[in-house]
Formats: structure tokens, sequence, C-alpha cells
């Protein structure tokens, strides 16, 4: 039997503005990916997430970001290598305390937006990211791109790495995520992107923009919390995943 873990990125929600349906979608999913503040979030809907994940026994993850509110974090960051890493360690520090306030803890993270992206081929920011998460914990699991630098950079640190896929993202043929800026970039329709997810879990592959197929080596499928239907995607992959007898449990 085949086993997957399911995570979304959730906690989005800033002062009066509200960013998906985290109650729904922590719902379908294994592990919370939980916004610290740095791209979006705040205290309050920390703590509130901590604790929705903690009464459904989903694992908990620090959703870290480059420092940029207004751009949601989807904008490259020129930190110095030191700059970064406090950042990290800063984001981890203040969702672990949401979280131990819950009953729970932070078991892992995962980068956001530009700075997960980024840290695909940037080394100075590739290893600052290891650098932060190792100085808050060694026992923390990190969430990345398969074939990223930090990938490789977080294992050679004693972190374990994992790879996951995104259910609701198009690939490009060497395994990077389309632009956003380009059609295809986001699959809405959730028969498609539920049965792309079953194939994966069973056969290891995902077709790519361009019809070819590709082998992302993949212990984690990420749900978009703000995609557009997110509750009703995240709810099909995991009904078709259980169908074709896959296990879902978080690999944290």
């Amino acid at each position: 039997m085949s086993v997957m873990d399911l995570n979304s990125d959730v906690g989005e929600s800033f002062g009066a503005w509200t960013m998906g349906d985290d109650a729904a979608i922590l719902d379908s999913v294994t592990s919370a990916n939980i916004a610290c503040g740095f791209h979006a979030g705040d205290p309050s809907h920390m703590a509130a997430t901590a604790r929705a994940a903690a009464e459904r026994g989903v694992a908990v993850g620090a959703h870290v970001a480059y420092r940029d509110l207004a751009g949601f974090g989807r904008r490259f960051v020129d930190a110095t290598a030191t700059e970064l890493a406090d950042d990290v360690l800063y984001q981890i520090g203040a969702l672990d305390a949401m979280a131990r306030a819950a009953g729970t803890r932070v078991s892992y993270v995962k980068p956001h937006g530009a700075l997960y992206n980024t840290i695909v081929h940037h080394e100075v920011h590739a290893r600052a990211v290891v650098d932060g998460v190792r100085a808050f914990s060694p026992d923390l699991a990190l969430l990345l791109l398969p074939g990223s630098l930090a990938l490789e950079f977080a294992e050679a640190a004693g972190l374990r790495g994992v790879s996951e896929a995104f259910a609701d993202r198009g690939y490009n043929p060497d395994g990077t995520l389309v632009s956003r800026r380009e059609p295809g970039a986001v699959l809405h329709d959730e028969a498609t992107v539920a049965a792309r997810m079953v194939r994966l879990a069973t056969e290891g592959v995902l077709e790519a923009v361009d019809g070819s197929l590709i082998r992302p080596r993949a212990q984690s499928i990420c749900l978009h919390g703000d995609t557009e239907g997110a509750v009703r995607l995240a709810a099909a992959v995991r009904a078709g995943l259980e169908e074709a007898g896959v296990e879902i449990t978080s690999f944290a």
C-alpha cells in the first residue's frame, strides 16, 4: 500500500481580511503549513489555526517566508544570509509558542512563495534557510521541492528532507512549477486534480504541460488553501487516494 501526506497552506488571514476556509480544509489534510506573520497571518490567526490543527490531530508546520507582507511573500528579498536565517528562526519560534499553547508543536518547516522557489537554486539563501531551521531544532523536517539545493543542504546538515508535489499546480518538463503568470499554472477541475494525484501516488508519475511524464519523488501532496475551490479539491484528492488504497498520514 502506498502512503501519502496531504499538506495545505493555512492561517493566511490577517486582521479583518479572511483568506481561505481553514476549518474545512483541515478536515482533509494531515499537515498544516501555518503562516507565521511575514507573508500573511497574525498572532491571533496563528493561534487559532494551531488550535484547529491540534483538535483534528493535524501536524503543525511553520510556513516561513521573506519579510513581504504587502506582496504576500511572492517577491524576492535580497536579505543577507544572517538576516534570512534569523528571520526563519524567528518565525518558527513564534509559531511554536502558539502551537505549544494549543497542546501541539511545530514538527516541520515549509518555505512559502518566492522563498520556496528561490532556494531551489540560490545557494546563499538555501543555506540560510537550513541554518535557521537547524538553529531551532535539528529534529525538524524541511518540506521542499524535489531536486532543490535546500533539500540537498538540509540532508547534509542532518535534517530530514521531505519532498512534495502540488495537486493544483502545473509542471514544466524539468519538474519546476509553471509560473503563475503563464497559462496552465493553476488547476481547478477537481476530477482532473484527483486523478493526477492518484496516478502520482500509485505510479509515481505526473504529466507536465507539454504532455511529457515526470517522476517527482513526493512524500507529500500540497493543496493550496487560497486556490479557488480549495476545499472541494482537497476533499476530492483525499477521497480519490483512499479509494485507490493509499494510506493518508502525516510524514511528521
